[in-house]
């Protein structure tokens, strides 16, 4: 049994979450999660929250920290869920296992995500009012009340591609591509999405993010291939 577990079991244990306050506390920062999605990461015993005596889901501030790292690993890093179950269990055995390419999760996958102004993210990104408006302009950067790390790491891509005479505008191209991948995506999807019950709809969304995660290897190799001409 995951720690996560064993810790929302023990008396005077820190309040435990209902799946509806674990959305609320998570989804401003990963928008596809979903109820479903929580009860597939259980159902792949990624996570064991405890149960009521009704059988409801209950989940402890370990559990909340074990969902940050599952969902921030897919998302920065497009790993499957049986890479990411090892690497669980290596840490439930008490290992520091390495990610494949030698990455480690750094503290802040593991702490509570930071949730930024938009006078915080210029601040933390070292930007200018207006690189952010050309970068929502451009739809590069959605625009929100709060931001989160991965707004944070575009705005201060765009800084230093400002240097260089690379203005949002000149990106406006990403977003179309980024949409045409989304169709790619979306197709392959299709016998899932067909489906309506909640678990196909949790595997769809995983399979979503593998796919996402090949697109990602292709592109960075075109790109070090263009690259490898311009040298020469």
């Amino acid at each position: 049994m995951p720690a996560s577990s064993a810790q929302a079991r023990q008396p005077g244990a820190t309040s435990l979450l209902s799946i509806g306050q674990v959305l609320a506390r998570l989804t401003p920062e990963f928008p596809e999660l979903t109820p479903s999605k929580l009860r597939f990461l259980e159902e792949q015993k990624l996570v064991s929250p405890a149960r009521t005596e009704s059988g409801y889901r209950k989940f402890c501030a370990v559990d909340l920290d074990r969902l940050r790292l599952i969902l921030s690993m897919q998302r920065d890093h497009y790993l499957p869920l049986k890479v990411i179950r090892g690497y669980l269990e290596d840490i439930d055995n008490g290992l520091t296992p390495t990610l494949p390419g030698g990455v480690t999760p750094g503290p802040s996958m593991l702490s509570n995500v930071r949730r930024l102004s938009r006078d915080e993210l210029l601040r933390e990104a070292g930007a200018a009012a207006t690189l952010l408006h050309d970068a929502v302009s451009a739809s590069i950067i959605l625009p929100a009340d709060v931001y989160g790390d991965d707004a944070l790491g575009v705005l201060r891509a765009l800084v230093e591609l400002q240097r260089s005479g690379i203005e949002p505008r000149h990106l406006r191209g990403f977003r179309g591509a980024a949409e045409r991948e989304l169709g790619l995506i979306e197709s392959a999807l299709v016998p899932l999405s067909r489906r309506k019950d909640a678990s196909s709809r949790a595997k769809a969304a995983e399979m979503a993010v593998e796919i996402a995660g090949q697109l990602e290897v292709i592109r960075g190799s075109l790109i070090r291939s263009a690259l490898g001409r311009l040298t020469k």
